[in-house]
């Protein structure tokens, strides 16, 4: 599924769509660059996971937690790992037993551990645009957008 997005708050409205239908247990693997808008597309994500706490980019803490949503929100950013080894080494395996949604900023960084991954990718076309693509997961056809 791709989605054009103009601003922010249209790249957060897709996250919610998601959140709202994303099932326990889902891995997403987020590809774009910087500024591409994944932190956006993840507020979207707390908020239609029903998260009333303020998401922000995990970037120096590698995963900020989000357990007030009908699921536990875990945000990832990959960006400093240099491989899926340091992954396994904070922990993936205790995340992914929580039965919470694993959101990770930079995947390809750790490719070899989202083989199972629902993969979004964002492109930033210009200063607010952007084209989301969503890829995987049979609960897509529920999104209803």
């Amino acid at each position: 599924m791709t989605f054009l997005t103009n601003s922010p708050s249209e790249t957060e409205s897709i996250g919610a769509a998601l959140g709202k239908i994303v099932p326990p247990g889902t891995i997403l693997a987020y590809r774009g660059g910087l500024g591409a808008g994944k932190t956006a597309f993840t507020r979207g994500l707390a908020r239609g996971l029903g998260c009333s706490d303020m998401v922000t980019s995990p970037t120096y803490t590698i995963v900020n937690e989000y357990l007030t949503g009908r699921l536990p929100l875990f945000h990832f950013d990959m960006y400093r790992l240099a491989s899926s080894d340091d992954l396994w080494d904070i922990g993936w395996e205790d995340y992914l037993e929580r039965g919470g949604v694993c959101a990770v900023e930079w995947s390809e960084n750790v490719a070899d551990a989202m083989e199972d991954a629902v993969f979004v990718t964002i492109e930033k076309l210009d200063a607010d645009a952007r084209r989301i693509t969503v890829e995987g997961g049979d609960f897509l056809a529920d999104l209803g957008l």
